[in-house]
């Protein structure tokens, strides 16, 4: 359920007491950055140090691909305490959470295809630690830089400005399985309020919403922006959240908030204001393939600023694909062009 106004009928005082100890926690992220580095030997610390100028910043995947950066494989005690310490930093406990959820996918997949032998890159094919980390340029409070935590089915983004995160997209997580059907952590499903609540949102829809949902018969194999640096030419079309009724807005805002709820509050809470800002009557949701579990089913919320991207079509479409694109402030290249562009003006 969408609880953004919960925050702002608390008493002034306490108000901004929260709102001061997040802040101070999101100003910690460079000293946890820079903990992470100074942990490192100097060949590890190179593999894993980029300039904010890199292009190695924008190459993200989701799949088994060969990566830059070093991995929890390669950390001892410490740095691997250093290294998890910058991770949940820059995300919320139910992000955290989450994505820790989805390392531990590995081994399932490891048990599911029956082979402790299979290699890519001369490293296990399947192996929980294989998450790779890259920060881009010197972490500061006052400085512009990012990171990025990277891996199978998860491809997370950071940047940050004067000590706050000021883009946190693109941001993917997967899931494969879907569900685990096999008696091995059987019945885990970590995307699960993903799926339940699309399916509860196109199910309360009228005949007419339906039919202005529903945009192919065939859902998409893939999420359709794909690994782009940059969103271009998906079409938005769906039906519109000022046609929804009050059951269906409750809906629609609380998977809204199943996405936001990834980020640390502060950087949660301007999100969510500048998705308000750019009109939520601006926003759609569309829908493609079955409008049940049986076969591949995709769906997406669009709108001004704003590209969710929901995909089950794989392994018999129990195999899940999501990504949230700021559609404005992806690796924050708008930032970071204003913010050369004033060095620059400043070096004159």
């Amino acid at each position: 359920m969408y609880k953004s106004k919960t925050v702002y009928k608390l008493p002034f005082l306490f108000f901004l007491l929260l709102l001061l100890s997040f802040r101070a926690s999101a100003q910690d992220l460079a000293d946890k950055a820079n903990a992470f580095l100074n942990s490192l030997s100097p060949e590890l610390r190179e593999r894993a140090h980029f300039p904010v100028t890199s292009e190695e910043r924008y190459n993200w995947f989701f799949i088994p691909v060969k990566r830059k950066g070093p991995t929890f494989n390669d950390f001892n005690e410490e740095q691997k305490e250093a290294a998890t310490a910058l991770l949940k930093a820059s995300l919320s406990e139910q992000g955290y959470e989450k994505t820790r959820a989805i390392m531990e996918l590995e081994k399932v997949l490891k048990v599911m295809e029956n082979d402790d032998h299979m290699l890519y890159e001369g490293q296990p094919w399947r192996d929980p630690l294989n998450y790779h980390f890259c920060v881009f340029g010197d972490p500061s409070s006052t400085g512009f830089w990012g990171w990025r935590f990277e891996g199978h089915h998860l491809s997370l983004n950071f940047t940050s400005d004067e000590g706050q995160i000021v883009a946190s997209t693109p941001f993917f997580m997967g899931t494969n399985p879907a569900e685990v059907r096999i008696d091995y952590q059987k019945g885990k499903q970590v995307l699960k309020k993903e799926s339940d609540l699309g399916f509860d949102l196109l199910h309360s829809f009228s005949p007419e919403q339906l039919k202005a949902a529903l945009f192919s018969d065939k859902a998409p194999y893939e999420i359709i922006t794909g690994t782009e640096r940059q969103v271009s030419g998906v079409e938005q079309k769906g039906v519109s959240y000022k046609t929804f009724n009050p059951e269906q807005k409750k809906i629609f805002m609380e998977l809204l908030e199943t996405y936001i709820g990834e980020y640390v509050f502060d950087f949660s809470e301007n999100f969510r204001r500048k998705i308000i800002d750019a009109g939520l009557d601006n926003l759609t949701f569309a829908w493609a393939g079955v409008t049940d579990k049986s076969d591949g089913h995709y769906y997406r919320i669009q709108g001004p600023m704003l590209l969710i991207e929901f995909d089950n079509t794989q392994n018999n479409a129990n195999h899940i694909h999501t990504v949230v694109r700021d559609l404005t402030n992806d690796f924050a290249e708008d930032l970071l062009r204003e913010h050369y562009a004033a060095e620059h003006q400043n070096n004159r």
